[in-house]
C-alpha cells in the first residue's frame, strides 16, 4: 500500500505545511525485532540510495526501533506486532490523495488499571529517592476493536487540530496516525533543533497561569531541556547549542502544552544517522538519565509502546524533519491503540497524573468515536 499524508485535505507525510502534493511510494524498507540486519545500517543504505532530487524517504521509528539504534534497553514487544519497528518508504511527487471514511471503534480497554498506573509513579517515585533517576515519563495503553480500514482511523487521529506532524503510514494490513504537537528533531542545512513537550493542563479559565506557575510542571520541563541540550552536544559544534524559546505555551485539542526550542549547528560529516543515534528515544518520553529511565520503564509499563513515543516523519535532500509519535494510533486489522502518559518527578502526585494520560489520550479517542 503507498504511503498517506494529511495536510489540508490531501495525504501526506510531516510537517504540516511542508507540502501541498501527494506522494507515490517507490520502495520500501520494514524491519521487525528477529529480522535479519542491522537496522541503522539498514536505514543508512537505504537513505544513501533514496534520497535525492525529488526523492524523499518518509521513516517510522516505533519504541523498539529507536531504542534499539541508540543503543538502550528496549523494553516489551508491541502489542501490535503488525506494524514494523522501522519503516522507510521512498517516494516521489504523485498519486491521488485518498478519502477516508468515519471510523467504527468499539470499547476501549486499558491495560492497567488506574489503580495501577498510581502504583507505577509512586515505584518511580521510590527510585527517584533512591537516586536512581531524575524524572520517567511513565506511558499506559488501551486499545479497541474496530471495524473500519486502519487508513481511516489514522487519517482520523492525524486530522486533530494542532497536531504540526500529522501523518499516516499504513503496510499491508496495518495504518499509523500520527496527531502530534511535537517536533522530535528538524535539519535544515546545518542547523538542528528539537522542541520537547513537557507540561500539559486542561483549556479553562486560569489553567494557563496555573501551568506558567506549576513549580513541578516547571522543574520536570527543564530537566527534559536540559538533556535534550546534552543529547545534541553529541552531534553539534562545540558551543553552538541554545535554548531559543522556554517554556512556552500552546494549545493542542483543548490542553494547554509548555514546549522549548533547543537549536544547535551540525559537526562537517555528521550523517542523518549520527543524528538519530544521538536524540532517538526522545527524552521527553524517556526520562533523565535516558538510559536509566529506560531501564526502568522496561520493568513498569504494561505492554511495549509500538510506534508511539518514537518518530514519523520525512528525510529530504535538504535535511529531515520527524515529529514525536505521542498522540499516536495504531491499527490492525482489528484492534486500534493508542499510548498515553507523563513525566514523573519526586513532588508528582499520582492521582494528578493518572488523570493526566486520561487528558492525553480524550482527544484521541473522541475523534475515532463513531458519529
Amino acid at each position: 500500500m503507498n504511503p498517506e499524508r494529511l495536510n489540508g485535505g490531501q495525504l501526506a507525510f510531516g510537517h504540516r505545511g511542508a507540502t501541498d502534493v501527494p506522494f507515490a511510494e517507490v520502495e520500501r524498507l520494514e524491519w521487525r525485532p528477529g529480522d535479519p540486519g542491522e537496522p541503522g545500517e539498514l536505514l543508512a543504505g537505504f537513505l544513501a540510495q533514496h534520497v535525492r532530487g525529488e526523492r524523499s524517504v518518509a521513516l517510522l521509528l516505533g519504541a523498539q526501533g529507536c531504542a534499539r539504534l541508540a543503543g538502550l534497553p528496549e523494553g516489551l514487544a508491541s502489542p501490535v506486532p503488525a506494524v514494523p519497528e522501522l519503516v522507510a518508504v521512498a517516494q516521489e511527487p504523485g498519486g491521488a490523495p485518498r478519502r477516508a471514511a468515519a471510523p467504527v471503534v468499539g470499547e476501549w480497554a486499558t491495560s492497567w488499571t488506574d489503580p495501577e498506573h498510581a502504583a507505577a509513579v509512586e515505584a518511580v517515585r521510590a527510585a527517584i529517592a533512591r537516586g536512581d533517576v531524575y524524572q520517567v515519563n511513565v506511558v499506559g495503553h488501551r486499545s479497541a476493536p474496530h471495524r473500519s480500514d486502519p487508513r481511516d482511523l489514522a487519517a482520523a487521529v492525524a486530522a486533530l487540530p494542532g497536531a504540526s506532524y500529522s501523518g499516516v503510514l499504513s503496510g499491508e494490513g496495518w495504518a499509523v496516525g500520527c496527531g502530534s504537537p511535537e517536533q522530535l528533531v528538524r535539519v535544515v542545512g546545518d542547523r538542528i533543533t528539537t522542541v520537547p513537550i513537557k507540561g500539559t493542563a486542561r483549556i479553562a479559565p486560569g489553567s494557563d497561569v496555573a501551568l506558567r506557575a506549576s513549580e513541578k510542571d516547571r522543574a520536570e520541563h527543564v530537566m527534559i531541556v536540559d538533556l535534550e541540550r546534552n543529547d545534541l552536544s553529541r552531534v553539534c559544534r562545540t558551543g553552538s547549542v541554545r535554548v531559543e524559546e522556554l517554556y512556552a505555551l500552546y494549545e493542542w485539542s483543548g490542553l494547554w502544552q509548555a514546549s522549548s526550542t533547543v537549536a544547535g549547528r551540525l559537526e562537517d560529516g555528521v550523517s542523518t544517522l549520527d543524528v538519530l543515534r544521538a536524540l532517538l528515544p526522545g527524552g521527553s518520553v524517556t526520562g533523565a538519565p535516558k538510559r536509566a529511565a529506560c531501564a526502568l520503564l522496561a520493568d513498569l509499563e504494561p505492554v511495549g509502546r509500538g510506534p508511539a513515543m518514537g518518530a514519523l516523519g520525512v528525510v529530504t535532500t535538504g535535511g529531515m524533519d520527524l515529529g514525536l509519535t505521542i498522540r499516536t494510533v495504531a491499527a490492525d486489522e482489528d484492534r486500534v491503540h493508542l499510548w498515553a502518559g507523563g513525566g514523573i518527578t519526586w513532588s508528582s502526585d499520582p492521582a494528578a497524573e493518572v488523570e493526566e494520560a486520561h487528558a492525553k489520550a480524550g482527544p484521541v479517542v473522541r475523534a475515532l468515536s463513531s458519529p
